[in-house]
């Protein structure tokens, strides 16, 4: 089988750490729940990743070197 989240198209996912998360939510203002989705069945997901947790995905951009985007997981 094949493990789509080694594919060198899908961008870097990254279980954020609490501390790390507060400082997000803080800048941004916003709450956990405010934060876009990301279904637990995602291929692309770390193993690690669980339901509540926010990943951190850095993508490549034309614009910017790197786009950071977040996403809060869910069932």
């Amino acid at each position: 089988m094949v493990d789509v989240s080694q594919h060198e198209l899908v961008p870097e996912h990254t279980v954020l750490e609490e501390e790390d998360l507060e400082e997000v939510l803080s800048e941004y203002h916003i709450d956990r729940t405010d934060l876009p989705k990301i279904k637990r069945t995602d291929p692309a997901l770390p193993d690690e990743a669980e339901i509540g947790d926010v990943i951190k995905i850095v993508r490549n951009s034309r614009t910017t070197e790197q786009a950071v985007v977040y996403r809060l997981v869910v069932e």
